[in-house]
């Protein structure tokens, strides 16, 4: 009885240890090309502008990240209610994803605008999440309390 308990002890302990580095090397196994292909994404959050000022803001986005560093991006956005232009807007960035999963990502828009985010890679690569770390807008950093949840709607090709 002692001799199956403690094969079955040991068992565990060999199972474990196998799961949990499996565990850490899935975990420690991102990198630019975890995100690659077309990504739907939806946006939420606030504009913060002045004391006082709460813009609600909400959006959608078709992001396509190329796997090495650089993303093309197709967004629509309403703040506070009313659409921030009559159609989706076109816009470029890069993106880099650290073994741990960890990134970080900058939206270049055509007026100047700039948006950096925090990010994390979820699922393989077939999701992520972000959020704003910094809005600029005129040369001027403007308050945000905005992230966004995004999930691959394709294959990406090798």
């Amino acid at each position: 009885m002692k001799t199956w308990i403690c094969k079955g002890t040991m068992a565990v302990a060999v199972a474990c240890l196998t799961l949990g580095g499996a565990a850490l090397a899935q975990g420690g196994s991102c990198s630019n090309a975890s995100l690659k292909g077309k990504y739907g994404q939806s946006i939420s959050g606030e504009l913060l502008p002045a004391p006082g000022v709460v813009l609600p803001q909400n959006g959608v986005a078709m992001t396509n990240f190329d796997g090495n560093g650089k993303f093309t991006q197709e967004d629509f956005v309403v703040i506070n209610g009313a659409p921030t232009s009559s159609g989706f807007q076109s816009e470029t960035g890069t993106y880099s994803v650290n073994s741990d999963c960890t990134g970080t990502a900058t939206i270049n828009y055509s007026n100047g605008a700039q948006i950096d985010l925090e990010l994390v890679v979820v699922n393989q690569g077939h999701e992520f999440r972000t959020v704003v770390s910094l809005l600029t807008m005129g040369g001027a950093p403007v308050p945000a309390n905005i992230g966004s949840n995004g999930v691959r709607v394709d294959t990406p090709t090798p």
